[in-house]
């Protein structure tokens, strides 16, 4: 009898472990965005030659081993091939749960940014996740 209730007890454990688990649900990156500050409170399509470019985005569920990159083209910009990848970057989650914004940024090169059309691409654990333009003026 012992041995039986033992087993309803474990049996009646593993579900609740499971509906927690449930309940965490799975590591998810949405509202990807441009904007002017790294909280993502001042968004911006449109730049100046002379702005910090922010990408944001906010991350749920986030365990450790978490990666998410971004990559950064020149679209259509004067004097640089279409679509031209400048720059790419990686956060790794290291936090063993993590909830909130994440955030890359790109200063402008000494002599500002030059005109034209740009775009990010933002990967969670190497699935393209949000894709965002921006322009310089």
């Amino acid at each position: 009898m012992k041995s039986k209730k033992f087993s309803i007890l474990l049996a009646a454990l593993a579900l609740i472990v499971a509906q927690l688990a449930c309940a965490m649900g799975e590591p998810t990156l949405s509202n990807v965005r441009t904007a002017l500050d790294s909280d993502g409170a001042q968004p911006a399509t449109t730049f100046s030659a002379f702005d910090t470019v922010y990408v944001v985005s906010d991350l749920s569920n986030g365990v450790a081993g978490n990666i998410i990159t971004s990559r950064w083209y020149a679209e259509s910009v004067e004097g640089v091939d279409p679509n031209f990848l400048i720059d790419e970057a990686d956060i790794n989650v290291t936090e063993e749960t993590f909830n909130g914004t994440i955030y890359f940024y790109f200063e402008p090169p000494t002599d500002g940014w030059p005109t034209g059309t740009y775009r990010v691409e933002v990967y969670f654990n190497g699935t393209l996740t949000g894709t965002v333009n921006f322009s310089v003026q």
